[in-house]
């Protein structure tokens, strides 16, 4: 009786192996492999020479630190919020949650438009700026300037690290924080030597998830950026080469497309090594 039942299982689960695997492939794998095929379609030498190019290299590094300084706040925020929701009974917990996920619901060209309409010329915010600028005798330029991809790329990143930490800390509790504190550890001891080895895993996963999210962000920040060669991320450069319509130039957006697939492969490695370390932990 149970052979019987074994065989249409095994079918089933056979389709659905098969069907999936079809799925990712077509969907995910032959375009990424369509990237890197088109990207030296024109030859390894052109294949350089368009990652060299001065609009490339500023886009580049525009990414890398706007990625860097995204990466750094929002872990320091994302670890303060974590704590804070995990550990602490207040009054308006609950909105608080629901405010670290809006990025989530809220459209990043939203995002990009609304720091405009806070920062721009004629945001509520410009005429604070302007005194500050003029009290420390120089211009401040948020919106199309760095300060304003570095705002755009935080905003769409931030619940990545704190969402990734919560349920570890939920999970945990406080009764080893408890203990700790009653045999008279202070503050950060607790939280070096007890609260800190549970969530680091976590931690760790989170920032890869914001770093990749962080590089590959095209919405927001294409509302606050407008200069190409000075506030362009890969992104953007991607698009305006690809938009430029030439055959030298299509080849071109795959070439610097194909920096952000290997990235993406990379942090796909870093990933699944961080989660096998997280689980073995």
């Amino acid at each position: 009786m149970n052979e019987k039942h074994t065989k249409p299982e095994k079918a089933v689960q056979i389709i659905l192996i098969l069907i999936s695997v079809l799925f990712i492939t077509v969907m995910l794998i032959f375009p990424l492999f369509s990237v890197i095929i088109n990207a030296l379609k024109k030859g390894f030498s052109f294949y350089l020479s368009a990652l060299s190019t001065e609009y490339v290299l500023s886009a580049l590094k525009v990414t890398l630190l706007a990625t860097g300084i995204t990466l750094l706040v929002n872990t320091f925020f994302g670890v303060i919020a974590s704590f804070t929701l995990t550990k602490y009974h207040f009054r308006g917990k609950q909105i608080l949650t629901t405010l670290i996920d809006i990025p989530f619901s809220i459209s990043p060209v939203i995002a990009g438009l609304s720091y405009i309409m806070l920062f721009g010329s004629l945001g509520i915010a410009k005429p604070l700026l302007d005194r500050i600028g003029a009290f420390l005798g120089t211009d401040i330029q948020i919106v199309f300037a760095l300060p304003g991809v570095v705002l755009a790329t935080i905003f769409v990143t931030f619940p990545f690290v704190s969402r990734e930490i919560i349920p570890v800390l939920n999970q945990q509790g406080s009764e080893e924080e408890e203990a700790a504190a009653l045999m008279g550890a202070g503050f950060f001891t607790i939280f070096r030597k007890v609260t800190f080895p549970h969530m680091k895993w976590s931690m760790i996963y989170g920032m890869i998830l914001c770093a990749s999210r962080a590089l590959g962000e095209f919405g927001a920040v294409s509302a606050l950026s407008k200069t190409r060669g000075q506030t362009f991320t890969l992104p953007l450069e991607i698009d305006a080469l690809y938009l430029s319509g030439t055959a030298d130039s299509i080849v071109a957006s795959f070439a610097v497309s194909s920096i952000l697939v290997l990235i993406s492969i990379l942090i796909l490695i870093l990933r699944n090594l961080f989660e096998y370390r997280a689980k073995k932990g």
